[in-house]
């Protein structure tokens, strides 16, 4: 299973970077390793605009892939063997890509009446896919509109062979996210489940057994889940109130202290009684957007992905103060593994 990134904002402005960029997979065309602050992605020769309303960052660990609304893809960073390369792959056959899903080794697309896995290392530099197209699954019927990708009819999409699994249709799964191996699922009728790997606690069922089935998250049952986030080792939810839910094993203080495993959710204080309405987790940090269009980020901040311009982490949520003092409204986050991008509007 892989993190996967949120859904494309609905109004314009820009995307912005930060943290790890050894291969140039957070802001192209900055040659530091680490971005401490947001930096602007901007848009390179006649590939996709980051900031435009309809585009979507979905980012690995050596690599990131942006999906335009129509339907073309770009890479920036180790792709095309080698590190801080530029892919732009255009519509093929006048079909229009609806969305994509991303690890370091394989891009799921999700067409009109298919699925397809690409071979992200055997990626021509020229755009080509051909070749690079290892897997395809055809669909029988249309999808749910009111599912996201990567549920599909029948089952859901992961980025492991052999990239389709089923769901029972009981579930009703309205929603779901991909960690690095666990996953959570919410359901019509706001229920969370989750299952996977549970060695850190992250499926929050009070233990740190896997499950191999959807599980309800029984201290949650009854509570109306809105979002909900999977990371590599850490699950978080929100139900529209003021408290996020949190669980699995993150690091406390600084790096060097001593990591927790908190394997029941707990409630997350947020300064303010603030009202949450996006959340994001990366290999181990996380970022919320408040409603106000604020940014937090909290958890492992060795390579700048917090957003503060150091390298310290934080076990309790920061505001990202960079988008406030450039009148900014934080609309959407997406946490890679080791950093973290952010689609805002506004600005001086």
């Amino acid at each position: 299973m892989a993190a996967t990134g949120a859904a494309a904002p609905s109004t314009s402005g820009r995307w912005f970077g930060f943290g790890f960029n050894r291969f140039g997979q957070t802001v192209p065309g900055v040659a530091a390793d680490r971005v401490l602050e947001p930096g602007q992605l901007a848009a390179c020769g006649s590939g996709p605009r980051p900031g435009h309303s309809k585009d979507k960052v979905c980012p690995a660990w050596s690599h990131s892939a942006g999906w335009r609304g129509d339907g073309s893809i770009h890479f920036w960073g180790f792709v095309a063997d080698g590190p801080r390369h530029q892919i732009y792959i255009n519509n093929r056959d006048q079909q229009r890509c609806r969305d994509i899903l991303t690890s370091e080794k394989y891009l799921l697309t999700l067409w009109q009446d298919r699925v397809e896995c690409w071979d992200v290392p055997s990626l021509c530099p020229t755009g080509d896919t051909m070749g690079s197209v290892i897997w395809t699954k055809h669909l029988q019927e249309e999808e749910n509109p009111n599912t996201a990708f990567p549920l599909i009819p029948g089952g859901y999409i992961t980025t492991t062979p052999p990239f389709y699994k089923p769901l029972s249709p009981r579930l009703q799964a309205r929603r779901l996210a991909l960690g690095g191996e666990h996953a959570l699922l919410l359901t019509f009728d706001w229920t969370l489940y989750s299952w996977g790997s549970g060695r850190h606690g992250q499926l929050g069922h009070g233990s740190v057994e896997d499950e191999a089935e959807p599980r309800v998250v029984e201290a949650l049952h009854g509570l109306a889940m809105a979002e909900i986030a999977a990371g590599t080792w850490h699950s978080i939810c929100t139900n529209g109130s003021p408290a996020l839910k949190d669980a699995g094993e993150g690091n406390i203080g600084n790096v060097n202290v001593f990591i927790s495993i908190q394997a029941f959710p707990a409630l997350l204080d947020f300064p303010g009684e603030l009202e949450m309405c996006k959340v994001s987790c990366g290999s181990r940090h996380t970022a919320a957007v408040t409603r106000c269009g604020k940014l937090y980020t909290w958890g492992w901040g060795n390579y700048g992905q917090l957003g503060h311009g150091q390298t310290d982490s934080s076990d309790v949520p920061r505001l990202v103060e960079y988008f406030t003092e450039n009148h900014l409204r934080v609309m959407d986050v997406v946490c890679g593994p080791w950093n973290t991008f952010v689609f805002a509007q506004g600005g001086i």
